[in-house]
């Protein structure tokens, strides 16, 4: 051996507390559940969120105070010279028909509307509409290729 190498110490036997492969596996599979459980409870979370939202908005009326302030809205977007402005959003999935009708520009699509904005198409035929006011809705995204939320918005 050249004496300028120092040596190098021999590597001594392994055994006892090596790890094994198969604690490896524990250890990588009890990881996959910790993280499966995780995800399972934020979505059980989530899933309560949405429902929630949906229950409110299924249960939702037009404020007492709504005269006041769609006059304020209206009057507002017309000195910003908008002639339009968006009165409600919601998920195309609380349609009836998941807002099959919307999206096809069906003239029954108010059929499909459910809770709020039910109530809200049934101000505007009865207050609304009989003062000149027109009303379209519209699928403003589509998520995965599907409808997804849903604009109602009243036009002057």
């Amino acid at each position: 051996m050249p004496a300028d190498r120092p040596s190098i110490p021999p590597t001594p036997p392994l055994g006892g507390d090596l790890i094994t492969p198969r604690d490896l596996h524990a250890i990588s599979e009890a990881q996959e559940m910790a993280r499966r459980k995780e995800a399972q409870e934020l979505e059980k979370k989530r899933q309560e969120e949405q429902s929630a939202i949906h229950d409110a908005f299924m249960h939702q009326h037009v404020r007492p105070d709504a005269k006041e302030r769609f006059t304020r809205a209206v009057r507002a977007a017309a000195e910003r010279g908008e002639t339009e402005i968006e009165i409600v959003r919601f998920p195309s999935s609380y349609c009836s028909d998941g807002g099959r009708a919307i999206n096809n520009f069906e003239p029954d699509w108010p059929d499909s509307l459910t809770g709020f904005a039910r109530e809200v198409y049934d101000n505007y035929d009865r207050y609304l509409r009989p003062a000149g006011y027109k009303l379209r809705a519209q699928i403003l995204s589509y998520p995965g290729g599907m409808p997804g939320d849903v604009g109602i918005f009243l036009h002057w």
